[in-house]
């Protein structure tokens, strides 16, 4: 599923100039999958993504105000933590995170507080409908919350960055990692960042389409999979969103937790039994997701678990509102039976195969790139339309979006409820270099956006249109780095993709 260099050229220059669509995006979708009635809970939850779901975005963001997680959060590592940012009218924020030994952040491990100032910059070039900002920490703090964390930290601190270390440490006070004026820093050894700050994007709706009910959400720049890689990198997707203490979603239980907490009195979340994650049904987005690589999808999963067997359907976009569709993607596969996984606590491992899938151009731009393909590399040469889906199982895959066939990957999942009983099933964080995790080592230790049930069912009025041999290629989001809409730019994009294709061969 890697991309080529000519299509990673062409997908920045089209990508500029934003989307032009045919024909209505919904009815594109209907025609290309067979969508129905009898689908009709899945399918008006996925229309109501693509009508926008009512949701607007502030540029540039007003972030003032105090924003909290909504759950217990997992970042490579993994590491299991909560968030509790405060940003003030003068620019300054003071930030805590709290980490924890469990994946349901009831056991508090440590706490960090960090002072700063927040800079916002230009709309991002990077990733669109976001903002890109500067920071500056004035001084970072940490208070253990245990006799064990505070030897350790004060043991491992005490060799590598004797500054901040005057005897051993204890727990419930706290301590000066780093300061501006301190001369010494001492949360590298952490692998301490706030890089997260260099990304943001503000999210307000109004849930039920109640006026009484506001909901801001706030993302913020994701983290680098890589541990080894999260001092030097720049945030090209977000992280699971914060919410507004003040206008948050009234069923959450986890955000009055949180706004009460301080690095004294960390937040205790209500302890919860690990759902044992079953693979079954359908499972659709709950926003327009975002990708590294400037990609914007939505997801349809359905699992049946009887011969192990699934389908996936991905839906992507130009524009951070999913309302301006590129090209979809149907994809089938079998992955294997879960196991617990000894590295993650609280997630299941599968593996993933994919051998079967179809492509639909939905737009000029992506039909035209398409096109450029010479010989057997992407379905048949030169006859690609606009919203006329073509199998390119017989040609191993489509190049020209990254994704070759067969293909396997080593997935992890965990599932959840929410605050209102609906079932969540989080699968793995993609690889932020753009591989796949296509060995078990590479396999993730941290989650994407998550998906939620929309039928326990898994028999579809299509039919599946498969083989019975269903597979996800779109779980893999690697394989499709975001084609952009058309414009004056597309053509000489085109061209220049179709001479970089002529020098390599």
């Amino acid at each position: 599923m890697e991309l080529t260099p000519a299509v990673v050229l062409v997908a920045f220059l089209v990508w500029v100039e934003g989307s032009t669509l045919p024909y209505s995006s919904h009815r594109s979708l209907r025609k290309t999958f067979g969508l129905s009635s009898k689908d009709s809970l899945c399918n008006h939850m996925l229309k109501h993504l693509h009508n926008g779901a009512r949701i607007t975005a502030q540029m540039p963001p007003n972030v003032e105000g105090h924003w909290v997680s909504t759950s217990c959060e997992v970042r490579p590592g993994p590491e299991f933590l909560t968030r509790s940012y405060r940003f003030y009218p003068n620019n300054t924020f003071q930030a805590h995170q709290f980490y924890y030994e469990d994946n349901h952040c009831t056991k508090p491990s440590y706490t960090l507080v960090i002072h700063g100032r927040l800079r916002l910059r230009q709309t991002s070039w990077i990733v669109r409908g976001g903002t890109e900002a500067e920071y500056h920490l004035h001084q970072v703090q940490t208070v253990s919350h245990t006799a064990a964390k505070a030897e350790e930290l004060s043991h491992r601190l005490g060799r590598s960055c004797r500054g901040a270390t005057k005897g051993p440490w204890e727990p419930d006070r706290i301590y000066e990692l780093w300061h501006e004026e301190g001369g010494y820093d001492c949360s590298r050894e952490l692998n301490f960042t706030m890089h997260e700050l260099q990304l943001l994007r503000l999210e307000k709706q109004y849930l039920h389409h109640n006026l009484d009910h506001l909901v801001e959400e706030l993302f913020l720049g994701d983290i680098h999979t890589d541990a080894t890689q999260r001092l030097y990198y720049k945030p090209s997707s977000y992280q699971i969103p914060l919410q507004n203490a003040k206008n948050h979603d009234h069923g959450c239980i986890v955000c009055r937790i949180i706004y009460r907490s301080d690095e004294f009195h960390p937040p205790v979340l209500p302890p919860r039994a690990d759902l044992t994650v079953g693979l079954y049904g359908q499972w659709v987005s709950q926003r327009c997701e975002v990708r590294p690589e400037v990609l914007f999808l939505t997801r349809h999963f359905v699992f049946h678990d009887s011969n192990h067997t699934w389908e996936g359907h991905y839906f992507h976009y130009s524009d951070p509102h999913c309302k301006h569709p590129t090209f979809t993607i149907y994809a089938q596969g079998r992955y294997s039976r879960g196991l617990p996984s000894t590295r993650v606590m609280g997630g299941t491992e599968f593996v993933f195969k994919v051998n079967h899938m179809r492509v639909t151009p939905m737009d000029v731009a992506t039909t035209s790139l398409l096109n450029v393909f010479n010989g057997d590399e992407c379905g048949v040469q030169g006859s690609w339309q606009v919203g006329v889906e073509q199998d390119v199982t017989a040609t191993n895959g489509c190049v020209a979006l990254g994704i070759r066939l067969p293909h396997t990957e080593y997935e992890l999942f965990r599932m959840e409820q929410d605050a209102h009983g609906r079932y969540l099933l989080y699968n793995g964080q993609r690889p932020s270099d753009g591989t796949s995790p296509d060995r078990s080592e590479k396999r993730a230790s941290s989650y994407q956006m998550p998906l939620v049930q929309c039928s326990s069912s898994s028999q579809r009025s299509d039919g599946g249109r498969g083989d019975g041999d269903a597979d996800h290629s779109l779980l893999f989001h690697n394989e499709a780095s975001g084609r952009r809409g058309g414009g004056s730019k597309c053509t000489a994009a085109l061209l220049i993709a179709a001479l970089l294709r002529l020098c390599q061969s």
